[in-house]
């Protein structure tokens, strides 16, 4: 999707300021299935770009999730508590945790868009 940056991991990053909101790839979402639980980071924990911060579970499997970038937690998609199929139905509308980069600098190694699409079709 335009405007957004992705990792290597199907992370998705939209970012306004110093402020990262991130959610998963339409492809990692269809490669998934349907999820069926979403396990998040707490208000105020810290991640690290490349770590995991938390997983999915679908009625396929568990995938671990990894931050693109570092920072604190400011706020997490409480709804994926109760409906984390809304991750299925808009993974781009549904983002999973909004972050208060610590550097900024660090989206600078990830794909835009068009590379995205690009490294999704040499994995195939």
């Amino acid at each position: 999707m335009e405007g957004l940056l992705y990792s290597g991991s199907h992370e998705w990053v939209k970012t306004e300021g110093d402020m990262a909101t991130i959610g998963i790839s339409d492809f990692a979402q269809k490669s998934m299935g349907s999820i069926v639980y979403a396990d998040m980071p707490d208000v105020d924990d810290e991640v690290t770009k490349d770590e995991e911060f938390g997983a999915l579970e679908s009625v396929k499997a568990a995938s671990d999730l990894y931050s693109p970038v570092s920072g604190t937690v400011m706020e997490k998609n409480d709804a994926l508590d109760d409906e984390p199929g809304l991750l299925n139905q808009d993974p781009y509308a549904n983002w999973i945790i909004r972050v208060k980069m610590s550097d900024p600098s660090e989206t600078g190694s990830l794909m835009d868009a068009a590379a995205y699409a690009e490294y999704l079709e040499k994995q195939a």
